[in-house]
């Protein structure tokens, strides 16, 4: 499994977003998957990424809190969640995203 976090530099939750995510993969029983940062620094490389903000969270190479038609941007990402927008997904949401791609790989 291909486990990625985007930011951009300096990005103010990018500490939030890898702890969140390092927590949720031991849940889930994948202690040994490792999680790659990525740095977004150009408008150009947002859109190779397809980047939609800061911090970006990928899992073999799709974003599971993509929304349709979403611009790519150097700045921050808000995700939506049940206590309203905050700078990480709900540990919920990404829980079920990650076991959802655990059983498809």
């Amino acid at each position: 499994m291909d486990v990625r976090l985007l930011v951009v530099p300096q990005c103010p939750h990018e500490h939030a977003a890898a702890q969140l995510l390092r927590t949720v993969l031991d849940d889930v029983g994948l202690a040994q998957v490792a999680v790659t940062t990525v740095v977004i620094s150009d408008e150009r490389q947002a859109a190779r990424e397809g980047f939609p903000g800061s911090p970006t969270i990928t899992i073999d190479g799709v974003d599971p809190f993509a929304e349709p038609d979403q611009p790519t941007a150097l700045a921050c990402r808000m995700y939506r969640t049940s206590a309203g927008l905050s700078g990480t997904p709900d540990r919920s949401a990404l829980h079920d995203a990650v076991k959802r791609a655990a059983t498809l790989a």
